[in-house]
């Protein structure tokens, strides 16, 4: 069992208690009550209709794409669906919300109680709870550096199908965070019902944050910090807000139930408003709306088209190819990896491949700040490249070689063995002079070779690697240096 970070305070230790609310954009063509596009970076209010605008009379009319992407989520979240959600008007007034109210769900989500389980970088997994997952519409956008004196409204985002998924507070540590938006995205990607990019908004995080002294199963009063847009902001303003919080109870103060903004800038969360309960929305059912309800066959036509989700493609990577934990981990945190990784495996040696994959290539991504998808080498490409290691075509000192020239130039592993006289020197005679040449220039170490100074093998090793240009087969070289140092 892993050990929970605590935090010194000078009255004693303290503990975290951490619940995140993701707002995931749904991925759909059109917004979740009307049929005005969703693409991201669009012309100011150029993609708003008349209901998104809130023009008397208007009526919103649900997008099932919308319904079945909240479905698949919960099913790969292995919760609970509920065949039947009702959606509620959520009021309260602010510039970019024109309808004043928002359309959400409140007592009946589409989805209930769920789990995700998050891989630590300790080794240890730990169990997160989900609580609910609902649908609902999002407000538009207030835009304060647009004018000196004035506030911009922009109403693309209105209307905009968003899931939040809320999470049990189950989470102790700024590291169990990070790892539960990282397998979020990861699952909400497989899935294909979220694209995850956090830096354009469609993934947010509301980060809940309470303390309480080591031992106690009291909950303290939470703090909510809002729209926090990346991972290392959301683990930031956690030990922020934790450590305020200590020091503040520790003086003798309380913690207030208010909602918090991160400032990057100063690295500090700062009040906002005071935290609103449920009642100070008058939540009740869209009287415009029907309670939406559900089929066992519509639920399993869409549990049928699930793809094989992260947890259950590591465990076939560690049971067929016999990766690691860790390789396994790594490789399927992105299903765009998974799939570079398994086409360049096809067929070859799975342990190979993945450090191939693993150590090599994602080592020169991220070396020059690239994803997989911009990886100058094609899985097609590495696989080549594989296999000339493993024919014995190349030597592994030499591929490296190789996957250097083939990551500057886009260019074919065999191509460039070829071009540059690069093959792997297998015949033992050429390989036999060359030792002979070496032992011959360095007899008195041979005397020392042989007179029990044991670890002079790597340097008669290496003075041939060096008199055959790296092509050698290293092999072979060890075993006749063997035959002729100890003959």
């Amino acid at each position: 069992m892993a050990t929970q970070p605590v935090i010194e305070g000078s009255r004693g230790e303290w503990e975290m208690v951490i619940g995140l609310e993701v707002h995931a954009q749904i991925i759909s063509n059109a917004k979740l009550f009307s049929g005005a596009a969703t693409d991201f970076g669009a012309e100011p209010n150029s993609q708003v209709s008349l209901v998104d605008a809130a023009m008397p009379g208007m009526l919103p009319v649900i997008n099932e794409k919308c319904v079945e992407q909240a479905v698949r989520t919960g099913l790969g979240l292995k919760a609970q669906i509920n065949k039947v959600s009702v959606f509620d008007r959520k009021n309260y007034f602010y510039a970019d919300l024109p309808q004043g109210y928002q359309i959400s769900q409140y007592l009946h989500p589409i989805v209930g109680k769920g789990e995700i389980i998050l891989d630590l970088p300790d080794g240890v997994s730990r169990t997160v709870g989900i609580t609910r997952l609902h649908m609902e519409q999002d407000a538009g956008k207030s835009l304060h550096d647009q004018h000196p004196s004035l506030t911009y409204v922009d109403l693309n985002r209105s209307g905009v199908a968003l899931m939040e998924i809320v999470s049990e507070p189950d989470m102790r540590g700024p590291e169990d965070a990070a790892a539960y938006l990282r397998k979020m995205r990861a699952i909400l990607r497989y899935l294909g019902a979220c694209d995850g990019n956090m830096e354009e908004g469609s993934m947010r995080c509301d980060v809940n944050v309470s303390v309480r002294p080591v031992g106690s199963n009291e909950f303290g009063t939470r703090t909510e910090t809002k729209n926090v847009n990346s991972i290392r902001h959301v683990m930031q303003a956690i030990e922020y807000e934790a450590r305020r919080q200590v020091e503040l109870l520790e003086e003798g103060g309380e913690i207030v139930q208010e909602t918090r903004l991160w400032d990057p800038g100063k690295g500090a969360t700062r009040s906002m408003r005071s935290k609103e309960d449920a009642h100070d929305y008058r939540y009740f059912p869209d009287p415009d709306l029907l309670p939406l309800e559900l089929t066992d066959d519509y639920i399993e036509a869409i549990r049928k088209t699930l793809p094989e989700l992260p947890d259950e493609k590591k465990q076939r990577f560690m049971d067929q190819h016999g990766l690691s934990l860790y390789d396994a981990g790594v490789l399927v945190a992105e299903r765009a990896r998974a799939d570079f990784y398994e086409a360049a495996a096809k067929g070859r040696d799975p342990k190979l491949a993945a450090n191939w994959v693993i150590t090599e290539l994602f080592g020169a991504l991220n070396k020059g700040g690239h994803d997989i998808d911009e990886s100058p080498i094609s899985a097609d490409q590495l696989g080549g490249l594989i296999d000339l290691i493993a024919d014995d075509t190349i030597s592994g000192r030499i591929a490296k070689d190789v996957f250097a020239e083939m990551l500057a130039t886009g260019r074919d592993a065999g191509v460039i063995v070829e071009e540059k006289g690069l093959r792997q020197v297998t015949d033992t005679g050429a390989i036999e002079a060359s030792i002979d040449e070496v032992l011959a220039r360095n007899a008195d170490k041979v005397e020392e070779y042989r007179g029990g100074k044991d670890k002079l093998f790597g340097f008669f090793v290496g003075q041939t690697m060096k008199a055959t240009q790296g092509k050698a087969n290293p092999a072979l070289v060890n075993q006749i240096l063997k035959k002729k140092l100890d003959g």
